[in-house]
């Protein structure tokens, strides 16, 4: 066989194993953006499995946690053709980049407000946002066209600088990443500070609101906040008392089971998860013998 033929031959068979690497990359489907009313002139924007909300008035508009650029762009535009008015305050719940990224779309005409920690981890980990020009240490009230939100910092949880924002009007309590309805909390509770977190939850049970607007997944109300504070009380309680029978980390998943909660979101896929986090967080800091 000729030298010439057998590289014929092994060039076809190089095109038929790595043939896939000659495809067009798939086209990524477009984003699902929507936005809808809550209560009086209080709305909400999602973008995917992220939510957020914003607040016509007057005057102008409050928007709350930006997304990210392309979606705060989006936004941007439908305030604008919905409602023919400039944004003048925007909101962080708190650092993290998944929903706070693009605020600089919003800043040419917004105040952007946060708690002070959350202002010196954006500019620590040089978050991709405008950095904000206001900060507060426990609570700050925003007024505009005579429209409020109460912002109130509840101490550890999800991070050091989650803040709860509360619209008296609308009785509707914006909460991100500290509570979901019908769900298990997310994953391995990162950046969680377990005993703060359930602290944090009973606090938020003493405002007076009937709507749950949180950052991801179906509105709710005050029960369905109460209700996940105890699933996070209880699951923390059952792997506590595993852990003092000297239990593994295997064992514990053999036995925490949770079937109260079987019909919650992501109880398949996150359960496991939901255990490795609480077992990481109370190897840290249970006291034991």
């Amino acid at each position: 066989m000729s030298s010439k033929l057998i590289g014929s031959i092994l060039a076809l068979l190089a095109a038929a194993c790595c043939g896939w690497m000659l495809e067009p990359a798939m086209a990524q489907d477009p984003p699902t953006r929507a936005i809808s009313p809550i209560a009086g002139d209080l709305y909400r924007f999602q973008n995917n499995n992220h939510f957020s909300v914003f607040l016509v008035t007057d005057d102008g508009v409050m928007v709350t946690d930006p997304i990210s650029a392309d979606a705060a762009a989006w936004l941007e535009a439908e305030i604008e053709k919905r409602f023919a008015k400039p944004v003048r305050y925007l909101i962080y719940s708190h650092d993290h980049a998944d929903h706070i990224a693009g605020g600089e779309v919003f800043a040419d005409t917004a105040t952007v407000i946060a708690h002070d920690n959350a202002k010196k981890h954006i500019v620590e980990e040089n978050r991709p946002t405008a950095v904000p020009d206001l900060t507060f240490s426990d609570s700050l009230t925003v007024t505009l066209g005579g429209k409020t939100v109460e912002l109130s910092y509840l101490g550890r949880n999800h991070g050091d600088n989650l803040i709860v924002m509360y619209f008296p009007a609308e009785r509707a309590l914006f909460a991100v990443d500290i509570v979901a309805v019908n769900r298990l909390a997310f994953q391995d509770f990162p950046n969680a500070y377990i005993e703060d977190w359930i602290e944090s939850l009973k606090a938020v049970e003493a405002i007076d609101f009937d709507i749950l607007v949180p950052g991801h997944g179906a509105l709710g109300t005050k029960a369905d906040l109460v209700a996940h504070r105890r699933y996070i009380e209880e699951l923390r309680a059952e792997v506590l008392n595993l852990m003092r029978q000297n239990k593994t980390l295997d064992e514990i998943k053999a036995q925490v089971t949770m079937p109260a909660y079987k019909e919650w979101g992501r109880y398949d896929e996150w359960l496991s998860m939901n255990i490795d986090g609480m077992y990481r967080h109370l190897s840290l800091y249970r006291r034991g013998n």
